[in-house]
């Protein structure tokens, strides 16, 4: 279970290129629902899994604001009252 962390403050005169941390990245996703440790950041990046895209600046990775929230919310699905079709095709018993 991941433990639960505080939202990141907006910074006065913050923008949407103001660069967050892998650490710092991972505290803005709580605001969007998506609990994910700085490590699983970097193993999703480091194998060209599913991440959000980061920029590197001396070889330490940092995600864009804007770019970092763009992702969070592709991520997010719509609301659901049942299990789609096809799943429902699936269940047993």
């Amino acid at each position: 279970m991941i433990p639960a962390i505080e939202p990141v403050e907006p910074v006065p005169g913050a923008g949407d290129e103001d660069l967050l941390t892998r650490k710092e990245a991972s505290a803005f996703l709580v605001q969007f629902g998506i609990r994910m440790k700085p490590e699983t950041l970097a193993r999703l990046w480091s194998t060209g899994g599913n991440g959000p895209p980061c920029r590197h600046v001396r070889h330490k990775p940092y995600y864009p604001r804007g770019v970092l929230r763009d992702w969070a919310l592709a991520q997010v699905g719509d609301l659901r009252a049942s299990a789609p079709p096809a799943a429902r095709g699936r269940r047993h018993g």
